[in-house]
């Protein structure tokens, strides 16, 4: 019997920067192979390594999914479950939310979640439903990236409408600050940062795999970041490099920053950053001459005063006119749809708000919060595993062993958290149902296409609410909008002129046929509508009027800042469960330099402790000028369960917050480090 052959265009929904094309190589109705389409712009050849052997991995194996409901059957934490029908699922959910609304009040149901999927249906829908029943949500930018869409509004009204890539092929510089494409956009490192010729800098702690093939690397030391970007204005205007003309029309507060980058010479910059003044003076030339891109890292705001240090840089396209222009401008995160559809940030697609609703909390607040019955009644967690990405590890754990606090999680997988839940809810894969991509840095629209039944009984998160609605007997029409019509609106928002069948079939859609210029009108979001490096809103909110150029007290008593950015093998917690995943991923190290291993007396491949007032990890050292002195490196988002310590580097990370946004400041972690003999 001949072999049915199908081939199926689709989108990869990680949390990163490529927005991947997929072909999914059916055989005789199963999947065979899921590779790259190399036909889409942003992938041009294989799949990155860590998804190609994922989702031909445990993404297709129906042994490592979750495939029924499940009911804690024993304590909690140990992973014993019975099976149950989705109608007892169901009501039980639905008895224990009535009765916690009743008691308590439906604030006390918190819903916590993240981008486990960056689809437009999978990763917004579900907020409907707990925005119309009044439950608090987890705002979870804390966890990530809130501090920069703070800061970055103050000084342009806007975070989420950066730079079009396309542009870069007018660009003589591409400045990479805190950001490292080559382990969180494989294909943006491999293709797009060096295919149009432009310098490329790089400024980074870390010599990362971005900063070893760049031009330029400036290996800043952490917490220095604002008083090297004042040390390069210092440069610019020493050297008639900013553009007084646009500085006219277009920026509040240039002359009240002047005066304080007067005395931030290179000289003062290096003695303060680690950088070498003649690095410093370099890449502020580079940059200023343009047309420059800015990329700024989400890991760069992750710091005590990760807000500041964004006002800081965004400073630089301001004031040296490298924005608005062709081979110019910054960016942070792209609302492409918004931008397609209206020119500007926008949300993803219209999600009604039922009520105000309680204030979303932070996730620094929650580790906390957990301790406290009055505080939280029940915490459902959805397209993501806090257990693995949330600070204060063991405190987080000792929250969720609360036998009073009602845990539903929602998952492909049984994560960490799963094993702390009292029901657990099979979440299909984005290989099962239809949704939309929207790349957040390639303005691209990619069809994800199902290419599969779902496995077992799991549903969609969509499917989830919607069934949870009905028989909570909610009344509210848009609980109950089908995939196809929120599909149809969401394209039409996006400015795309494709047809969602012509989408699948072509795979993916730009949201203009040209490059676009961002911010080419120099209008702003502002109150003064300028660039406003002078803020009175900030002022307003306690904060600095100005950005500052401040540098961050070195560790003292015998402590080392520890950063823990994202590892090439991991996508955040994704894939940590795929056992060829970690044998790539290898030991868990710590990576210092040997100036540091010196200091401790210590060397490559010792066993050492790192601990503070949060917790303890053992770990196997590396000896690497990779890393500035005086700092450790441990790259995060393993999962706990998977290695014998039970427990990752967010064991270690104290959950204090950022100057901005009640975000995470986890790049400050402080630990002490001792040898085990």
């Amino acid at each position: 019997m001949a072999n049915d052959e199908q081939w199926i265009k689709t989108t990869c929904p990680r949390d990163c920067y490529d927005g991947c094309g997929i072909i999914v190589h059916k055989r005789n109705g199963e999947i065979f192979k899921v590779k790259a389409n190399r036909d889409h712009p942003s992938t041009r050849g294989p799949l990155c390594a860590k998804c190609a052997v994922s989702y031909n991995g445990v993404w297709l194996d129906e042994n490592a999914r979750l495939l029924y409901p499940l009911k804690r059957s024993g304590n909690k934490g140990g992973g014993e479950f019975e099976r149950i029908s989705w109608d007892e699922a169901f009501a039980e959910i639905a008895q224990r939310f009535a009765d916690i609304n009743h008691l308590y009040g439906a604030d006390r149901i918190y819903q916590t979640h993240y981008t486990g999927t960056c689809s437009v249906i999978a990763g917004e829908f579900p907020k409907r439903f707990f925005d119309h029943i009044g439950a608090t949500e987890v705002n979870p930018d804390t966890v990530c990236n809130a501090a920069g869409h703070v800061a970055l509004n103050y000084v342009f009204g806007d975070s989420v409408a950066g730079f079009d890539p396309r542009t870069a092929r007018d660009s003589e510089c591409i400045l990479v600050w805190g950001a490292n494409p080559a382990h969180c956009g494989p294909h943006v490192h491999k293709h797009w940062l060096r295919e149009h010729g432009a310098k490329v800098i790089v400024i980074d702690p870390v010599r990362t795999d971005t900063a070893a093939t760049a031009d330029l690397h400036l290996q800043v030391r952490p917490g220095a970041d604002a008083a090297l970007a004042f040390a390069m204005l210092h440069v610019m205007k020493r050297e008639a490099l900013v553009d007084e003309n646009y500085i006219k029309d277009h920026v509040q507060g240039y002359e009240e920053v002047l005066s304080s980058s007067k005395c931030c010479t290179p000289e003062w910059g290096e003695a303060v950053t680690g950088v070498a003044a003649a690095l410093i003076e370099q890449a502020a030339r580079w940059y200023a001459r343009g047309p420059s891109l800015l990329w700024l890292g989400q890991g760069l705001q992750r710091q005590p005063r990760g807000g500041n240090v964004f006002r800081a840089c965004a400073m630089l396209p301001a004031l040296t006119g490298n924005i608005g222009k062709p081979g110019a401008g910054f960016y942070y995160l792209n609302d492409t749809i918004g931008i397609g559809g209206r020119g500007g940030g926008a949300p993803a697609y219209e999600k009604p708000r039922f009520n105000d609703g309680p204030a979303a909390v932070s996730q620094m607040d929650i580790p906390g919060l957990l301790q406290d019955p009055a505080a939280i009644r029940s915490y459902v967690v959805w397209n993501c595993n806090p257990l693995a990405s949330n600070p204060n590890q063991a405190l987080m754990r000792q929250g969720l062993a609360r036998e009073e606090l009602f845990t539903v999680v929602i998952d492909c997988f049984m994560t960490d958290t799963a094993d702390f839940a009292d029901i657990v809810l099979p979440a299909a894969s984005f290989l099962e149902f239809d949704d939309v991509c929207a790349s957040y840095f390639h303005l691209t629209i990619g069809a994800q296409v199902q290419c599969r039944k779902p496995m077992g009984e799991s549903l969609s998160n969509q499917e989830i609410f919607r069934r949870l609605a009905r028989v909570m007997e909610l009344q509210e029409p848009t609980l109950y909008e089908y995939d196809r019509s929120i599909i149809e609106r969401t394209l039409r928002a996006s400015g795309v002129r494709e047809t969602w069948q012509e989408l699948t079939e072509q795979g993916w859609a730009h949201v203009a046929d040209e490059p676009l210029i961002l911010w080419a009108e120099g209008r702003f979001a502002t109150p003064s509508g300028k660039i406003e490096i002078a803020s009175e809103r900030a002022e307003a909110d306690g904060l600095p009027r100005l950005p500052q150029a401040t540098v961050d007290a070195e560790s003292a008593d015998g402590k080392l800042r520890l950063i823990s950015p994202a590892a090439e093998w991991l996508m955040n917690s994704s894939f940590g469960n795929d056992y060829r995943v970690i044998r790539k991923l290898g030991p868990a190290t710590v990576t210092c330099h040997p100036e540091t291993a010196s200091g401790l007396g210590i060397g490559d491949g010792d066993r050492v402790r790192l601990s503070n007032e949060s917790g303890e990890l053992a770990l196997t050292v590396c000896v690497s000028d990779m890393i500035t002195p005086g700092a450790l490196l441990v790259y995060k988002s393993r999962w706990p369960k998977m290695g014998k310590s039970r427990a990752n580097v967010n064991v270690l990370c104290v959950a204090r917050k950022a100057d901005m946004g009640e975000s995470t400041s986890v790049h400050a972690t402080e630990v002490t480090v001792s040898r085990i003999d």
